[in-house]
């Protein structure tokens, strides 16, 4: 008997159960010498068992690629290197610090989506290990599936988004894209949560999931993937619409994902759009230095002034903290919640505001990461710029930041600590696979200069989690290097598309590899901006952007149900 699609929208088809609902950076900054890489986190033990020139829409042809009430809420220093940003003078003067991912603002936030995006919350009984035969406990995944694809039917779309580093109704929350247009093509809309994140927890609970390496050793891009071609392949035989073309979306870590997942499971998805995708962040396929120097550009750009201002103010913190109540006269400048013990906290809460501002410089308010004006790296130039007569570097440091951290006004202290209990899952991802050289640059950088160091970078991954870091393991798992080559001959309906705002583009697909892998460019574009709900001040190019995305979309699925038709009419 075939299953009634409403049975399954509203609850009662044992996929999961029913529960009420209750998100890149990707990469390292550094700040100080002998500063730990988790310098806040508490130690794991280890497993005990073994410029282009202006085009609104800028479309490349070349198939080369080389190239802060009370406290302020928790703030994350913990990478997305941000997913979910990132990374910080010669040599090794300013090591690694903590890594940063977007899932503490998920846990500060944790917003419902808009009413327009309504969907149902499911759970899905997941292997714990997919490479394994061994007999292990499983662990429920989280997803929801759009209500109002009520209307769907059998053999229509799937639009699938692959869950980064956070909550996932964060991201549901945050891609407005998707469900817009979903309804044009009659699709279902999916999102599915990644595992170690949100509720997806292995084991029962975040404290025994991330209990040790051992327990944490199951969170990889490679188990997450399998959970989402497995959870998808049961979702079509449960609705009895195995026909069904899937189309992936991801932004950040998520757009990895996607990508990925199309390379690795083409027979799940008929194509993917990867938005702010730096998959060739990986073992130097782009000078380490790309992302500070992009950050860097973007407030160079706005302000040559405010560039300088910016990259004289790390010696000027330094010179201060050393001064006699010094750290104390820079605790009361920042308005900090707690002193300071050392200047390494303030080094990276700096370093923190001006890569995010870079990644979210969108040209409406916002609250994507926090609360922000348009073009919010205008408004903390203009701060730094326009100073009353013995305003001090310091103080107009702090009155620039100030727009990121507290635009509403409402946050009386900033409170400097990471995650409270010192543990990250992308933390976990960066010392084990997920490996983004980074460096700044004394030339073209505001930020210290500093050359990566992998085998400091390696010794604090042992101290901290008791594993060593693969930096070969993606490039080898999913290529990277020679990109276009491989991905001409072996690759198809992927869309790369990237803003040259964001700094997070340099490590992406940025010129056009085929016809059918194409990158979608626009010079004033921020992080994964195409995804984001639509506004009446989207600019011109952001509407012919999505528009493009849309026709290749929609050429994906017209080729796919010809192909079907075709097959079933030479039968």
């Amino acid at each position: 008997m075939e299953m009634d699609l409403r049975i399954f929208l509203f609850g009662k088809l044992n996929l999961g159960q029913d529960i009420d609902p209750t998100h890149l950076r990707l990469g390292y900054s550094a700040r100080k010498k002998q500063e730990s890489l988790f310098s806040s986190t508490t130690k794991i033990p280890s497993a005990t068992t073994t410029q282009h020139q202006f085009d609104p829409l800028f479309v490349p042809n070349s198939t080369n690629n080389s190239s802060l009430l009370p406290h302020a809420p928790t703030h994350s220093l913990l990478l997305l290197l941000l997913l979910l940003l990132l990374s910080i003078s010669i040599s090794f003067a300013y090591p690694l610090r903590t890594p940063r991912s977007l899932a503490p603002f998920a846990r500060r936030l944790r917003p419902r989506a808009p009413a327009n995006y309504d969907y149902e919350t499911r759970f899905f009984q997941q292997r714990l290990d997919h490479f394994s035969f061994a007999d292990q406990p499983p662990f429920q995944q989280r997803f929801l599936v759009g209500s109002a694809a009520a209307g769907w039917g059998r053999g229509d779309p799937i639009f699938f988004y692959c869950g980064n580093e956070g909550d996932i109704e964060w991201f549901a929350a945050n891609t407005g894209f998707v469900w817009e247009f979903a309804p044009r093509f009659s699709a279902l809309v999916v999102f599915a949560e990644h595992r170690y994140y949100g509720e997806s927890m292995p084991f029962g609970s975040k404290e025994r999931a991330y209990k040790d390496a051992e327990s944490l050793s199951y969170l990889t891009a490679e188990q997450a993937l399998a959970d989402y071609a497995i959870l998808l392949t049961d979702l079509k035989k449960n609705l009895s619409s195995e026909n069904s073309p899937v189309v992936l979306f991801g932004g950040s870590y998520g757009g990895m994902l996607a990508a990925w997942m199309r390379l690795k499971y083409p027979h799940i998805a008929i194509g993917a759009l990867a938005s702010s995708a730096p998959i060739l962040q990986f073992e130097n396929i782009v000078p380490p230095e790309t992302f500070y120097d992009l950050v860097s550009n973007d407030f160079k750009r706005e302000s040559v002034s405010c560039f300088k201002a910016i990259k004289e103010s790390w010696d000027a913190l330094e010179a201060q903290g050393k001064e006699h109540n010094g750290l104390l006269k820079l605790s009361r400048t920042f308005r900090l919640c707690q002193n300071l013990n050392n200047t390494d906290a303030l080094s990276d809460w700096l370093d923190s505001a001006y890569s995010y501002l870079a990644m979210v410089d969108y040209p409406y308010p916002s609250d994507f990461l926090m609360p922000l004006p348009a073009y919010p790296i205008k408004e903390v130039c203009k701060k730094i710029d326009n100073y009353a007569e013995g305003t001090s570097l310091l103080e107009r440091i702090y009155a620039g930041v100030n727009i990121y951290y507290n635009y509403t006004g409402t946050v009386d202290c900033f409170e400097l600590e990471d995650d409270p209990h010192g543990m990250s899952g992308w933390g976990w991802q960066a010392c084990t696979e997920m490996v983004m050289p980074m460096s700044s640059s004394e030339e073209n950088s505001m930020f210290p200069a500093y050359n990566f160091d992998f085998a400091a970078y390696g010794d604090e991954c042992v101290e901290s989690y008791g594993v060593k870091p693969r930096p070969r393991w993606i490039t080898t798992e999913f290529g990277g290097h020679d990109i276009s080559k491989v991905l001409e001959k072996f690759g198809s309906n992927i869309i790369f598309s990237n803003g040259l705002l964001d700094p997070w583009s340099g490590g992406s697909v940025l010129q056009n590899i085929s016809d059918s892998i194409v990158a979608l460019v626009t010079p004033l574009g921020a992080h994964h901006i195409d995804l984001r709900p639509s506004t009446n001040n989207d600019p011109d190019w952001l509407v012919k952007q999505r528009e493009s995305e849309i026709n290749l979309i929609q050429s994906w699925i017209s080729d796919y149900y010809q192909g079907k038709k075709g097959a079933s009419n030479s039968m």
